[in-house]
């Protein structure tokens, strides 16, 4: 699956101020990682972001936020974000900060 550079682009934006980040192919699309760990990632012309359990309630609410599946079982504490919530920088950038408490609290790999 092909995912939207432009997105992928934004999403690095977002997240080009945290240390140690890289990104790896990953569900066909492409994931940012933080330390080791999976922050957020663009499938086809979705956003996923790991906002994590405690998160995750707070996350469904806003617009576009939609539960995560991949093989057909859902991703605790992970969401999925609709292309037409996330076509701004400002947008990721809100969802990376939604990201960061969780990712940031998990042990480097």
């Amino acid at each position: 699956m092909a995912y939207d550079q432009a997105l992928a682009d934004r999403l690095m934006a977002a997240a080009a101020h945290l240390p140690d980040v890289s990104t790896r192919k990953m569900f066909g699309g492409l994931a940012v990682m933080w330390r080791g760990n999976m922050l957020a990632g663009v499938m086809g012309d979705d956003l996923m972001v790991r906002v994590g359990p405690d998160h995750y309630p707070a996350a469904m609410e806003q617009p576009g936020a939609s539960e995560m599946e991949f093989t057909g079982r859902p991703m605790r504490g992970m969401v999925t974000v609709a292309a037409d919530a996330v076509a701004t920088e400002e947008q990721v950038a809100a969802w990376v900060a939604r990201a960061e408490p969780f990712v940031g609290s998990l042990p480097p790999k």
